[in-house]
């Protein structure tokens, strides 16, 4: 976009947070962030105050529990993320911290190139949500620092519901069969739905973080709002015709989203990182064998997605009941690779802790001669005791004519899947709890 990206951008929030205010629509009700008073907690709560507590219990007996903050440039940020399925005594700390990243923008044309968390106001284009927005849930208050307009910069944009997924699992147990003998076990799951929406210029993003039942966490971006009218160009070759006839084209660019994930698996920092590689061969005549072999990533490293790769991050502090070290597998979303860049070029990256390096690209602290401004400069062979996991998920926007008005939404994202954080599925039924390990049908 062209320069007024960022000033059309604060003339509209700034216009809409006004006029709320006229309205006496805005909420002030929550203190600022760091300042609001503790609440008594019972010994299981997240440790912060009310206000920037979330908690909740979902069908199944599993309990999420998280404190959030809200920070000038990346947003929402969740704290000491701990997760309690049925049958476990205490919460299984799993992140100590998890933020955006980046959200870098470069057009096709090369006209324009944007870091919207860390150059285009991001975290001050927090939108206010209607109450429908968040059926069944609570709309929290957020103090944005630095607000474009600093006599209201209380904004009600942090929505915490519960949404349905489906299936969270079915089993029958009476074979290919509808007799009397079958029975049908299934859950319809719920997540927990943690959710902002941010406005940067034409663009709105709704940042999702989705905690089931199970375990698994699924963290998006969606992209909605409008095509910018200032972004076409009959001439480049390069965009999509919008419009009756093809005399205006959209211009193309690309979404690269990055996550900045701070594990403290069973409250230890110091978690292992470990890559899997699967290869297939296949000989004449023989059904083809696969070979599945572990590597221990023990220095950072700059990792690229491959059809039979993957990644977890392994506690070094807890075991499952089953004596299994707990660990979480990162399972990323389809992506289209960004070459452009050398901090896109890779999938994921492991660094270790360094308190100064916080955004994939832009990064605006100092942090030292040669450091580097992007994730990339970072991998630079030190061993890894205290993990930071980064990932990258790109989408390559060409527009069409479905594009306006509004914007359909376009999600890009990943999961964290529990792997032997339980002896069992944390929702397993009562009468299946039996079921651990080899079983054989009764004769």
């Amino acid at each position: 976009m062209p320069e007024s990206r960022l000033r059309r951008a604060r003339a509209r929030v700034a216009a809409a947070i006004g006029a709320s205010a006229l309205l006496g629509t805005v909420a002030v009700a929550a203190g600022p962030v760091g300042t609001a008073q503790a609440a008594p907690q019972s010994p299981a709560a997240a440790d912060c105050s009310t206000p920037y507590r979330i908690e909740q219990k979902l069908d199944g007996g599993t309990t999420w529990r998280m404190c959030w903050h809200y920070e000038s440039n990346a947003g929402l940020v969740l704290d000491k993320v701990s997760y309690q399925p049925k049958g476990e005594s205490a919460p299984i700390k799993v992140l100590t911290s998890a933020k955006l990243g980046q959200i870098h923008v470069p057009y096709d044309d090369g006209s324009n190139e944007y870091d919207d968390l860390t150059g285009q106001g991001f975290a001050q284009g927090l939108q206010q949500l209607d109450p429908a927005e968040c059926p069944g849930g609570t709309i929290k208050t957020v103090r944005v620092p630095d607000a474009w307009d600093p006599e209201h910069p209380n904004v009600k944009g942090l929505c915490a519901t519960t949404r349905a997924r489906g299936h969270a699992y079915r089993m029958g147990t009476g074979g290919f069969g509808a007799g009397e003998d079958n029975k049908v076990y299934q859950l319809q799951g719920k997540d927990l739905l943690v959710y902002t929406v941010n406005q940067v210029g034409w663009y709105e993003y709704i940042t999702e973080w989705r905690f089931a039942g199970d375990g698994t966490m699924t963290m998006q971006v969606g992209a909605t709002g409008t095509l910018s009218p200032m972004d076409y160009d009959a001439g480049d070759g390069r965009g999509w015709p919008i419009g009756k006839g093809a005399k205006d084209y959209a211009t193309s660019h690309a979404h690269n989203v990055f996550w900045r994930l701070n594990f403290g698996l069973d409250g230890s920092p110091k978690s292992k990182v470990e890559q899997y590689d699967s290869k297939t061969t296949a000989t004449s005549g023989r059904i083809p064998k696969t070979k599945t072999t572990r590597t221990k990533v023990t220095k950072e490293l700059a990792g690229d997605a491959a059809p039979a790769r993957w990644w977890r991050v392994v506690s070094s502090a807890g075991k499952n009941k089953d004596g299994h070290p707990r660990s979480y597998e990162i399972v990323p979303g389809h992506t289209t690779k960004y070459q452009g860049r050398s901090f896109t070029k890779h999938d994921v990256y492991f660094t270790e802790y360094n308190k100064c390096e916080q955004f994939a690209s832009n990064n605006l602290r100092n942090c030292g001669a040669g450091a580097g401004k992007s994730v990339d400069k970072w991998v630079n062979g030190q061993t890894l005791k205290h993990p930071i996991v980064w990932v990258n998920i790109g989408f390559h926007h060409i527009a069409r004519d479905e594009d306006q008005e509004p914007m359909p939404l376009h999600w890009q994202g990943f999961q964290l899947s529990p792997r032997d954080v339980t002896a069992m599925n944390p929702l397993t039924p009562p009468a299946l709890s039996g079921h651990n390990g080899h079983t054989e049908e009764e004769r």
